[in-house]
């Protein structure tokens, strides 16, 4: 086991190649027992690759660590035994009522009670009343949280989440997320890839990756602070216009719409200052300094990140 029995996984170096091109590069990091890591980035940045490799079930081409004090090189097999993994594709069966594919499942893991389990994750689940509706007739919603009670019956230590609430509305996710919330205060270790900010920022933690390089991580406080970045919002007349233009003038790092409105940003104060003073005398635009989001963080890390794959 590791030194330190809070911290889940600690790894270095951590590294992959397919058909010889190099999709995860050097990446080290640790997970503490009970957080929900977020991992974000562009599609075949790999996300899915690096969270494989973290819990043993993808072995690196370099770099070694531990997942629940097993080595991922050499005891990947243990490590696998303790891990729930969903996946954004509904993998349950969908002829099988709600009560058939969760007795199924603790069969097929050998819990105990089979029976009282399933029951039980139905009630914690708020599936009480459509226990005999057959999985392929539930709502994208409802497919979410059986498959998340599926994944978490056999109760293992660390549930990994591959983009699970794509296509479901927002009650719904918001509702997943509470149950995931309530897993993790319970000891459950999580790790997620999203595309979602509002998710992002329920996590404890979250790391971001572009094609294949870990840009930055920590709390979202710790990324946003991390980025440097110094942001005013800009409303008024003509966005679409001053968007253009802002954009392509030295000393502005990032311009994007938010909704009625511009953020603007950079990373050195006084650059920015000099970019957008002639901007500040137009008539018609308000300028309002203003705290960068994490959205801008990530806009920002995406326009620097380096496409590998080109």
């Amino acid at each position: 086991m590791t030194a330190d029995s809070e911290i889940v996984i600690d790894v270095r170096g951590l590294t992959k190649s397919f058909d010889g091109r190099v999709v995860v590069r050097d990446v080290s990091m640790q997970v503490r027992r009970g957080a929900i890591y977020g991992f974000l980035g562009p599609n075949g940045s790999g996300k899915t690759t690096t969270i494989r490799m973290l819990c043993g079930l993808l072995t690196p081409d370099e770099g070694a660590g531990t997942c629940l004090g097993y080595d991922i090189r050499t005891q990947a097999d243990r490590i696998k035994r303790h891990v729930g993994y969903m996946t954004q594709r509904f993998s349950l069966y969908q002829d099988l009522s709600v009560r058939e594919n969760l007795e199924f499942i603790a069969r097929l893991y050998d819990v105990p009670a089979p029976v009282k389990t399933a029951a039980a994750m139905v009630r914690r689940l708020g599936l009480t009343g459509r226990e005999d509706q057959l999985a392929g007739a539930l709502s994208g919603g409802w497919k979410q949280r059986l498959a998340l009670g599926a994944c978490t019956l056999p109760n293992p230590q660390l549930l990994l989440l591959d983009e699970p609430t794509a296509g479901v509305d927002p009650k719904a996710r918001r509702e997943f997320w509470n149950e995931i919330h309530e897993l993790a205060a319970d000891g459950l270790t999580v790790l997620v890839s999203t595309h979602y900010m509002d998710e992002a920022e329920r996590c404890h933690a979250i790391a971001y990756i572009a094609y294949g390089e870990l840009l930055t991580q920590g709390s979202v406080a710790e990324v946003i602070e991390q980025s440097a970045l110094h942001t005013y919002t800009v409303s008024g007349d003509d966005l679409n216009g001053v968007l253009h233009e802002l954009g392509a003038t030295p000393g502005i790092d990032m311009a994007a719409p938010f909704g009625a409105s511009l953020h603007v940003s950079g990373r050195d104060a006084a650059a920015l200052e000099r970019a957008i003073a002639p901007f500040r005398k137009r008539k018609g635009l308000r300028w309002q300094r203003a705290e960068p989001s994490l959205e801008d963080v990530f806009i920002d890390l995406m326009a620097r990140a380096k496409d590998n794959f080109q």
